[in-house]
């Protein structure tokens, strides 16, 4: 089953890219495929971007669906070398996931509002506040 991607005009590309960086200075982001996979399952993701031209396709099949089952939004930009720059790489990247937006969250609410027609992105819960959640579930286990 091959997903759609979904369209989005080079403005919006450029503002997601700018967007990262500014999360990178003053936020936190995950990169790569295996990290933002991570970082989608936990639920700590505002943003997810995956580059278009990732072969094989399968390397990043996933991470939509992923996403759509969390309800985080995610976007296609159309190359990987341009996402590795933005990160701070001096190689391709295939994905990054927005964790903490920092000065970005402007940006990243307005890539948000035009890729999915949502006010702005969700909030990701603080690490401590996802901690205290786990725990009480191995606690629960344990009763």
């Amino acid at each position: 089953m091959v997903q759609e991607k979904k369209e989005i005009t080079k403005e919006v590309a450029d503002k997601a890219l700018e967007a990262i960086r500014l999360a990178r200075q003053t936020g936190s982001i995950r990169k790569g495929v295996n990290e933002t996979t991570k970082s989608i399952e936990r639920g700590l993701s505002t943003l997810v971007v995956i580059a278009g031209d990732v072969e094989p396709q399968e390397v990043v099949m996933h991470l939509p669906m992923l996403c759509e089952q969390r309800k985080i939004p995610y976007l296609h930009v159309p190359s990987k070398l341009e996402l590795g720059k933005s990160v701070g790489l001096n190689v391709p990247c295939a994905s990054v996931a927005i964790e903490k937006q920092g000065e970005g969250a402007k940006l990243v609410a307005d890539v948000v509002s035009r890729t999915t027609g949502r006010a702005s992105a969700p909030v990701a819960k603080p690490a401590q506040e996802h901690k205290k959640e786990e725990h009480k579930k191995e606690e629960h286990k344990k009763q």
